[in-house]
């Protein structure tokens, strides 16, 4: 499958180079509400955590979603460097499900900022894995060495949080590099005073991105229906 920003949404099926290929549910760009600046975002597809109260239901079957080449991806990096993208932040869907794949992208994404002078753009990985069983799995810590910062935990609905980039008060963000320790290091604490959500409309399909309080999406959901936009279905909801 083929990666290509038409402006309308990022995922169109064409055949595939050889090389690493991540199982993809959506790529969104320019994202605004995961991470500082305007950023390439990624959602993997597959996730067995199933955390309750979890907004992208649409990205636990692993079946879903596209096959996706780390190449194609990589030019998409490219071309949003060149546009002044200041990161590229992984989600999901469960990254360290497709940990080759994973290492792969971030691997790739580094070199293409070095080779672009861009070395200032930096690499956010969020994972619902807690920090111990990270610790615990070699392969994991090794992935998400790669990154410039991560966030980290399980998302629980009962623990709300005001702090940016969480869902949760649990989650944790953790810079690893020197460029993550000076992009994230003022955000460690910050709280938000209002939503920092992002609304994207892709063939008829609204994309909400970000991290909503409890609440925000119902709330949303109910102002967009006074306007006149129903939703056939969404995805915070069985």
């Amino acid at each position: 499958m083929d990666v290509r920003d038409d402006g309308r949404t990022g995922v169109r099926p064409v055949p595939d180079p050889p090389g690493p290929v991540l199982r993809v549910s959506q790529v969104l760009g320019p994202v605004t509400a995961l991470g500082p600046g305007r950023r390439l975002g990624v959602w993997v597809q597959g996730c067995p955590l199933a955390c309750a109260g979890c907004m992208s239901r649409q990205t636990w079957d692993p079946r879903g979603g596209h096959d996706v080449a780390v190449e194609r991806l990589v030019r998409l990096w490219r071309r949003g460097l060149a546009e002044g993208y200041d990161g590229l932040t992984v989600s999901g869907g469960e990254p360290l499900e497709q940990p080759t794949a994973l290492a792969a992208l971030l691997d790739a994404a580094d070199r293409m900022r070095l080779a672009e002078g861009r070395a200032d753009a930096d690499l956010l990985v969020y994972t619902g894995w807690e920090d111990a069983e990270i610790a615990a799995s070699p392969e994991a810590t090794a992935v998400l060495g790669r990154a410039d910062a991560v966030i980290t935990g399980r998302y629980r609905v009962g623990e709300p949080t005001a702090l940016v980039w969480r869902g949760s008060a649990n989650q944790r963000l953790i810079p690893r590099t020197p460029l993550g320790r000076r992009r994230y290091g003022p955000h460690l604490r910050r709280t938000a005073d209002r939503p920092e959500l992002q609304v994207r409309v892709t063939d008829g399909a609204v994309h909400i991105v970000g991290v909503p309080r409890p609440g925000e999406l119902s709330a949303l959901e109910r102002d967009l229906a006074a306007r006149g936009v129903t939703f056939r279905e969404n995805t915070w909801r069985p």
